[in-house]
């Protein structure tokens, strides 16, 4: 212990003698400093590259946009109705049939036999066949004043890769006498009164699923009829239609259009009359969301007269479509044959010679939809008729003016006001209204448009009172036409109201029941001069539906 001690304080002495010999050798006075040089430069150390690695794109997965057009479910769409017959009976059922066939009888209060049936056939996908019947018949109180109906119609499809074949075959047949003759006194033996009008007619067509690899849409069509009547005056129709249409881009697209009409009437003993017409509808199509357009010409040579007819129209809609602006300058021959004399009054001598009616139409309008259940359209048009047929009581005082003449009326100027409104909820109810206003004037031939209806009003409704009880009304109002007298004096016929209702309902599954009331306010109204048609009337009978595919 003692020697660590002495150890440690010489250490110390010798230290302190150090330092102090070392401060007393230092004679310069000046304090000294030791400098240091490095050539170090301090750096950010390198940052670690991305390594890119070759990857394939990312699949495009944006959905393109297409603008469909999808109307509401809700909607009832509005209907044309047909030329009025003085003795042609609605008869038709309310409601709907949920299987595919029926068969449907009745019986009348005018001596009505009325018997209809309608049949499907096929999977409803690449095949199918309807088919259908219809038989109807009526005697009222005035001598000969009575009538029958019959006519049946097969209708295909069949399909074969990207094209869908359409054919159908159909007869018609139509019996009635020339009833209205004045005084009622007069006698005539039946076969210089009765009529009898037969017409045999078919239809072949096929067009294009989806279109072609050039954008094509295609859609030929032959129609042929075949119409006689029992005083051996034959008359034939042919319609061919080649419509094609080209797609430029989602907007534009190109339509032409070449049609064929050809008829042959074949008078008794007398010269034949061919009437001849075809013409080309090229156009430009122009779609978006919101303006749906058609910008063309339809040029046509009716019996080797050329016309030149303008085929402009367009629809403008807000993005909600539920407004619908349009407008229009279009004209088209509407062929004037025997078989459509027939059709807007049967109580004609058959014609001579057949003058096609040249129609132009200018109109603007508007449609559209409040919500989803009421819908209105409202149009205005200006409307130009040459060599329109009209129809007069022939003059021959033995005849008691039971036969109508067709006149040829070489120009006739119209105005016409149309409107509709709508309201639907559903099936369950239905109701639609229109009313159709026409001013005639500038005629140069004659001095009336003789025969044609100034003002008329329908309305239709359907309800379903219950799951299984459906109610069907219609109504029909018109002002009287003008027509002529014996002496040439021309007079307004009344008006008239014609309201009919018609009920049926469910007792099984398969068995219906069903009425149709008809001229409830029982007016003897006449839509041609003399030939009153009948008064307050009803059928009734059962309606058996089946499946064939259960």
């Amino acid at each position: 212990m003692m020697n660590a001690t002495m150890k440690y304080t010489g250490f110390v002495i010798a230290t302190f003698l150090f330092a102090a010999t070392t401060q007393a050798q230092d004679t310069t006075g000046k304090k000294r400093s030791v400098d240091i040089t490095s050539s170090f430069k301090p750096v950010l150390r390198e940052a670690a590259k991305i390594n890119f690695t070759a990857a394939p794109p990312v699949a495009d997965t944006t959905k393109p946009r297409l603008n469909y057009t999808i109307p509401n479910q809700r909607l009832l769409f509005a209907y044309q109705p047909g030329s009025l017959k003085p003795l042609a009976l609605t008869v038709d059922s309310g409601g709907k049939w949920d299987n595919s066939s029926y068969v449907k009888a009745g019986f009348g209060s005018l001596r009505t036999p009325y018997i209809q049936a309608g049949i499907t056939l096929g999977d409803g996908k690449t095949a199918g066949l309807n088919i259908y019947a219809q038989h109807i018949g009526s005697d009222g109180k005035r001598e000969f004043q009575k009538f029958t109906a019959t006519k049946a119609r097969l209708a295909g499809y069949f399909k074969t890769n990207n094209i869908e074949w359409d054919a159908s075959l159909g007869m018609k047949q139509d019996r009635t006498y020339k009833y209205g003759y004045e005084p009622a006194s007069l006698s005539f033996p039946d076969d210089s009164i009765k009529l009898n009008y037969q017409t045999i007619s078919g239809k072949l067509a096929f067009h294009n699923i989806n279109k072609t690899a050039f954008g094509l849409t295609y859609t030929p069509e032959l129609k042929i009829d075949v119409f006689s009547d029992r005083l051996k005056n034959n008359e034939s129709n042919t319609v061919l239609n080649l419509p094609l249409e080209k797609s430029i881009n989602q907007q534009f697209a190109v339509n032409l259009g070449l049609t064929f009409d050809l008829t042959r009437l074949s008078p008794e003993n007398k010269t034949v009359v061919n009437n001849t017409m075809y013409y080309i509808s090229p156009s430009l199509l122009y779609k978006t969301s919101t303006i749906n357009a058609q910008l063309g010409i339809r040029p046509s040579w009716d019996n080797k007269t050329f016309k030149m007819f303008p085929n402009i129209i367009a629809d403008i809609s807000t993005a909600d479509k539920r407004f619908t602006f349009q407008a229009g300058w279009t004209g088209y021959v509407r062929k004037t044959t025997y078989q459509y004399l027939e059709s807007q009054n049967p109580w004609i001598w058959a014609p001579n010679s057949l003058k096609n009616t040249w129609v132009e139409e200018r109109f603007a309008g508007f449609k559209g939809t409040v919500n989803e259940h009421f819908t209105y359209n409202a149009k205005v048009g200006f409307n130009k008729l040459t060599n329109q047929p009209l129809f007069v009581n022939d003059t021959v005082a033995t005849g008691g003016g039971k036969t109508f003449r067709v006149l040829n009326e070489e120009r006739i100027n119209v105005i016409n006001l149309n409107g509709q409104l709508g309201y639907t909820n559903g099936e369950k109810f239905s109701w639609l209204a229109g009313v159709n206003f026409s001013q005639f004037s500038g005629l140069k031939t004659n001095d009336k448009a003789w025969g044609m209806i100034p003002l008329e009003v329908t309305s239709s409704m359907r309800l379903q009172v219950i799951k299984d009880l459906w109610l069907k009304t219609d109504l029909y109002a018109w002002q009287g036409p003008l027509h002529r007298n014996p002496n040439g004096q021309s007079y307004r016929d009344k008006g008239a109201v014609d309201l009919n209702a018609g009920l049926q309902f469910k007792i099984t599954k398969n068995i219906d029941l069903w009425s149709q009331f008809n001229n409830i306010f029982n007016k003897e109204y006449q839509r041609w001069n003399q030939y009153p048609v009948y008064g307050f009337n009803f059928v009734a009978g059962v309606v058996f539906s089946f499946d064939q595919h259960n």
